[in-house]
């Protein structure tokens, strides 16, 4: 591996980078002040980033906390809390050198310390995802001065820095953690970042308030006064609050997927599909392999047989998505498409069910209703219906956010859906749904489903720790291949989630992670 550093003028991104950094995007018609209003659907159950990771959680918690680095739209580095990087030519030394003048929103001056207490400690104990990396890989990471780290790895791991993104691997401050129950800390329910925008009020059931940091790092931003996440329960009301400018943001995550050509159109109005390249979201059935039926994989291979996906991203999700032939979606790197397909047959999942010996009649599921609006409700209608087809009995169980979570979390359900990030890197967003190593209580983004298969554990840490491309390629495309043949979970389809807002609003989404990103850029016209 090669040595990097920061500001390498090579890719397009870099321009962006140096753009954003110095403040010149567009710095010609940037205007101060103004409240965003936006929605946080469902209320996320915490805004602590580095202990839940649930898309409305990132979307908020976003903006108060911080990684070193962020994400150019075509998954090249660019500079956060720290300025410049370097890897030694073996691949194996990471140099971060840290941005200087950094706060943390009580003041306390934030430090290299808080670096190695955040990847060393914390995020190693409780990160569904980092702590799969930092304890597979990590061999130490020291402070050699109050701004600079150096992280040394066991082996060379390709997409390492990729690691260093907001959500997945957040700075929280030392001094408020070290030395406490990490999931009872108090600082939990008034987070504390280093980020742009400071948490401000809570009302629950109506709206979160963050305000802007008068001490950001980036001196002169952000731009807004407040960013205001309103509450609003059903997806109907949340489309009108958008048509009526109650609120100038909304996602194909807030509403029903039926109003989004409506909300296109609405005077006014910008949409993009950008701001997703990191995450390249996908959605899936979970089914617990721990107990009967779904410990029998003729039993979850005839849910795949059972269940039309053309009809759900046609006509539940409006064609908004594609269908996802495996764990790895289309966009991301190492996607392997020659894998055993489910086609949508009743009679095959039928002679399945008779194959696998269960009697589904007598052994009945329950649906654990996935909690992001209406659209997922009729998922969860239309897989009962499909399941009935076959033979299932079938219940459907709801659930708010903090309840899904939880239930997810301790292995408490039947069946779910779910729907989750890539991370530029199969080794990133995807292993640590399979890894059988993760199956850890408490998070709800982990192999939650129970899925067991030693070989593959095998695979997926020669794939991540390979240094070459062809030697990566071949051990995920068999990963793929097993995965889809086991039916390690539902692959259902990608997701497209278009943003929609008001053309007054600037820079909602400027960098790989979208909206998820500070929004220290965005500005209001007056």
């Amino acid at each position: 591996m090669r040595t990097q550093k920061t500001f390498r003028p090579v890719a397009t991104g870099i321009a962006l980078a140096l753009a954003l950094l110095s403040g010149t995007a567009a710095v010609h018609a940037q205007t101060r002040g103004g409240t965003l209003r936006a929605i946080a659907q469902p209320e996320p159950p915490t805004l602590m980033l580095g202990l839940n990771q649930q898309t409305p959680t990132q979307y908020v918690a976003g903006k108060i906390y911080e990684s070193l680095l962020t994400w150019t739209p075509d998954l090249k580095p660019m500079p956060g809390l720290a300025k410049s990087w370097t890897v030694s030519p073996d691949g194996k030394l990471y140099s971060f050198e840290l941005q200087t003048g950094v706060k943390w929103h009580d003041g306390k001056p934030f430090s290299s310390d808080d670096v190695v207490f955040s990847v060393d400690k914390f995020l190693r104990e409780v990160h569904p995802r980092a702590r799969v990396i930092i304890n597979q890989f990590v061999e130490s990471i020291k402070a050699v001065g109050p701004n600079k780290v150096e992280i040394r790895l066991k082996e060379p791991f390709a997409p390492f820095l990729k690691s260093f993104v907001s959500d997945n691997m957040p700075m929280v401050p030392k001094h408020l953690y070290d030395g406490t129950d990490y999931k009872s800390n108090p600082a939990n329910q008034t987070p504390v970042g280093t980020g742009p925008f400071k948490f401000k009020e809570w009302k629950k059931g109506s709206y979160i308030i963050l305000s802007r940091n008068p001490d950001y790092w980036q001196k002169g931003k952000p731009y807004l006064d407040e960013i205001v996440f309103n509450v609003i329960p059903d997806a109907a009301s949340r489309a009108v609050a958008f048509e009526r400018g109650d609120v100038q943001v909304v996602s194909a995550n807030d509403v029903d997927n039926v109003d989004v050509p409506r909300l296109k159109k609405v005077a006014n109005t910008k949409s993009t599909n950008a701001g997703w390249e990191m995450f390249s979201k996908q959605a899936y059935i979970q089914m617990n392999m721990r107990k009967p039926p779904f410990d029998n994989l003729k039993v979850r291979q005839a849910v795949m047989e059972a269940i039309n996906r053309k009809f759900v991203v046609n006509n539940i999700f409006f064609g908004l998505g594609k269908i996802a032939t495996g764990p790895v979606s289309s966009t991301t790197p190492f996607y392997e498409p020659n894998v055993p397909a489910y086609t949508f047959d009743l009679k095959k999942a039928r002679a399945l069910i008779k194959e696998s010996g269960v009697d589904v009649s007598k052994t009945p599921i329950k649906i654990l209703s996935y909690p992001y609006g209406a659209t997922w409700d009729r998922l969860g209608e239309y897989t009962r219906q499909a399941l009935e087809q076959v033979g299932f009995k079938v219940e459907i169980e709801s659930a708010d956010a903090g309840t899904w979570s939880k239930r997810v979390s301790d292995f408490d359900f039947d069946m779910t859906f779910s729907f989750t990030s890539q991370y530029g890197d199969p080794a990133l967003g995807v292993a640590r749904l399979y890894l059988a190593r993760n199956q850890v209580k408490g998070s709800a983004f982990v192999n939650n489903q129970g899925y067991v298969n030693p070989a593959m554990d095998v695979a997926w840490d020669k794939a991540a720790a390979a240094t070459s491309v062809e030697e990566r390629q071949r051990l995920y495309s068999t990963i793929q291949k097993t995965l889809v043949e086991e039916v390690a979970n539902g692959f259902l389809f990608e997701m497209e989630i278009p943003t929609m807002y008001s053309a007054k609003v600037h820079n909602l989404t400027q960098t790989a992670i979208g909206l998820n990103d500070t929004f220290a850029d965005v500005y209001i016209d007056k």
